[in-house]
């Protein structure tokens, strides 16, 4: 059963749908693409179809050179971007932005960070993906056409990851919990999950990690990379970090690694997800 709540009245949100039908064969071919929305139900399914002509209703997509947008292309957008809020039904989870800017390829971003000493420093990093506190969210486009398999890889689930911390201000590893979760059991399972991927990659720089690496740059990175995996390689984040993929079962209200569990058991080509092509 799911939350209710969009920010959108009833009466506005259903002239949104009326107004904005999608034709069935193109959610069809959006979901072939997309395996990682396998394994939902018709209502799910249902439901997520709608909070995507929400989504594109309320953000304005921002094409710049190299992205070319049709359809089809903005749903696929869409169904990764709403995919984590499916139980959660209140659009206002995506709330402190309007815009998603698509650049073609990597783009160059300036960044500054000040050290323990004091010091700061400055330099100019490629990235794949950003989110602005209070800005858009910058997706480079092959990162998004490469995301939806369960490959442990999802460039728009990680940057909105990022906007769901953000909710509470900064980005620090802690989006707004619901009533039933306690603070202190998130913050547990959270930092001693951090800390031992930490402590792996300071005796290993090189270590082969059971999760990306890049989720030991800080807690807004752990919590971005965890979900990640929650919802693209759930096997590999419950036999890692259960206790991490028991708070974001209780924070995103989905059990991923149940409907892969159920598509493994049901049909052999998701019996190894890295094969699995979004």
């Amino acid at each position: 059963m799911f939350l209710k709540g969009w920010s959108l009245s009833g009466w506005l949100k259903r002239r949104t749908l009326a107004r904005n039908p999608v034709d069935p064969a193109l959610w069809d071919r959006v979901r072939e693409r997309l395996p990682i929305l396998d394994g939902l139900s018709p209502d799910e399914d249902r439901y997520l179809l709608d909070s995507c002509v929400l989504f594109l209703q309320s953000k304005h997509l921002t094409a710049l050179e190299g992205v070319e947008l049709d359809d089809e292309s903005r749903l696929f957008l869409a169904a990764q971007a709403q995919l984590p809020l499916l139980a959660l039904g209140d659009l206002n989870w995506y709330q402190g932005f309007h815009e998603i800017i698509l650049y073609g390829d990597d783009f160059i971003s300036p960044q500054r960070h000040r050290d323990a000493s004091g010091i700061e420093h400055e330099w100019d990093g490629e990235h794949s993906g950003e989110a602005w506190l209070q800005g858009p969210v910058i997706l480079a486009w092959p990162g998004v056409l490469s995301s939806g398999g369960w490959e442990a890889y999802n460039l728009v689930i990680h940057e909105l990851a990022h906007k769901l911390d953000m909710l509470n201000g900064d980005a620090n590893g802690l989006p707004p919990l619901h009533n039933d979760m306690r603070i202190a059991d998130w913050a547990s399972a959270m930092q001693s999950a951090f800390d031992d991927l930490n402590s792996q990659l300071d005796a290993d720089p090189d270590a082969e990690t059971a999760i990306d690496p890049y989720a030991a740059e800080n807690p807004a990175e752990f919590f971005a990379v965890t979900s990640e995996y929650f919802f693209s390689a759930p096997d590999l984040l419950v036999e890692a970090y259960p206790q991490v993929y028991a708070q974001l079962k209780a924070f995103y209200r989905q059990d991923p690694l149940a409907r892969l569990t159920a598509l493994q058991a049901n049909n052999p080509v998701y019996s190894t997800p890295t094969n699995v092509q979004g």
